[in-house]
Formats: C-alpha cells, structure tokens, sequence
C-alpha cells in the first residue's frame, strides 16, 4: 500500500529526479522534445557574501520568456538588488535569444510596491487575470511584459 509524507527541503534533489523521470513519460506522446524541455532557469544572487535574493526564468512560447520569480530577501531590500536582479534575467534573455522578444511576469495587482518597480524597470501592463487557486482564493494578477530588444 503506498504511504504519503510532507516533503522537506532535503527532498529538493529526491523531487527533481522524480520529475525528470515522470513529466517525459506522460507527455512524450503528447508534446515534442522543444516542447518538454522547460529550460526553467534559476539565478542566485550574493551581496558580500551572503545569499540574498535569486530569480528565475522560463521560455513560454516563441519569441516570448517569462520572469517566474524574482525576490530579495528582506535584510537586503533597498540595496539595489532587485534592479539588479531584474537587469541579470534581461541580459540571460539577450544572451539565449538575441531577436526581440517579449519578456512577460505576473505580479499581484494590490502588490503596489512590486507594481511600481516593475514600471520603473520599464514593464508596461499586458492585461490583468484571476486565477482560481482554490477555496474560493484568487489570485490577482497584472501581467505585465516588458519588450527586449
């Protein structure tokens, strides 16, 4: 009989290797081999030694890349860090897809401090969702994208 336990941080390689294994298994037939690779990539970032904040970044479709986090620990806000981050996933874009593409986050829309420094980093609003995530929850997004050239 199978048994279940909340996964800790110590199962981060464990779940990595099970999805390698079983998100390949369950699409081969349904997606191409570009399609599976999710070429979901991490960044992160040190200040004086110190890990302080990391960001990601994942292909969404042709010509189109999407900024999935990007966060700074909260002892080192107000550093710069964050627009340093931001620049880095820009450049990353540039350096894996040199055409202009279009470079896309969600971010909650009563996020005022996040939606303000995504609109100095130059991002525009896309267009706005609620996704259901359960118990009658929403999240409230902007999408906002931002067009590298």
């Amino acid at each position: 009989m199978p048994t279940l336990r909340q996964a800790t941080k110590d199962d981060i390689m464990l779940i990595h290797e099970l999805a390698g294994q079983a998100f390949p298994a369950t699409y081969r037939d349904l997606l191409s081999p570009e399609q599976m690779e999710e070429g979901h990539v991490y960044f992160i970032a040190s200040h004086d030694g110190e890990h302080c904040g990391y960001l990601s970044v994942q292909p969404e479709g042709p010509g189109v890349f999407h900024l999935q986090k990007i966060y700074v620990l909260p002892g080192f806000q107000g550093l710069h860090i964050g627009s340093y981050l931001f620049r880095q996933a820009v450049s990353y874009i540039r350096s894996i897809h040199p055409e202009p593409c279009l470079m896309r986050l969600n971010v909650n829309r009563y996020n005022t401090r996040a939606v303000e420094f995504y609109q100095r980093m130059g991002m525009r609003e896309l267009e706005r969702g609620d996704f259901h995530i359960g118990h009658g929850y929403y999240m409230t997004d902007y999408i906002m994208g931002l067009d590298i050239a």
